[in-house]
């Protein structure tokens, strides 16, 4: 058996990552490969390493788990590997996979102080890139699920977003206005 990320199947993938971060509270990458590393090692799979970057850079694409620290890529899971904290996102609701319990006891994970404010200062600037390039795209379908995730957001750190909520829902009525009239056309 192998790792792969259609092993943990999409979303229920994303969820196990951030129980296995939010056990730790927060992880550098490298340490969440080797918590996921010690995870299929215990339900003897072999071990595929993209397959494992792939699971992260999901999960932070798809904002189920966050980078913060320092600024680079985060898309990137080789450019910062030991200087980001990767945190439970606000899209996420962590599930703790089986056997994720002894990870305390199998990994040396110091102990971490999470500014929940700084946080949310840097998802909300991520966001607004995404948002920002996305309506000069035109990605209507893209915006939707950036709105959704201001919704999350807006609960998982105290940061306001009204106005970039009010920017994503302009956008679409813009793009449904002009949808409208293409088709009267």
């Amino acid at each position: 058996m192998t790792f792969k990320s259609s092993d943990d199947g999409g979303r229920a993938g994303r969820e196990g990552v951030a129980g296995i971060v939010d056990l730790f509270d927060a992880l550098t990458r490298s340490e969440l490969r080797r918590a996921l590393s010690e995870l299929a090692f215990k339900r003897g799979m072999e071990i595929d390493d993209e397959a494992i970057r792939e699971t992260i850079n999901r999960s932070i694409r798809e904002y189920a788990l966050v980078s913060v620290g320092d600024e680079t890529d985060e898309s990137d899971a080789d450019a910062a590997d030991d200087g980001d904290l990767l945190l439970v996102g606000p899209t996420a609701f962590p599930v703790l996979p089986p056997n994720a319990e002894d990870l305390p006891y199998i990994l040396d994970v110091p102990d971490r102080e999470i500014d929940r404010d700084r946080a949310g200062k840097h998802v909300r600037r991520r966001l607004t890139e995404e948002v920002e390039a996305a309506i000069e795209d035109d990605e209507s379908a893209r915006l939707a699920i950036l709105l959704e995730v201001t919704y999350d957001l807006e609960s998982w750190a105290p940061v306001e977003i009204d106005d970039l909520r009010d920017r994503i829902e302009e956008a679409i009525d813009d793009a449904e206005a002009d949808d409208d009239a293409d088709t009267d056309d």
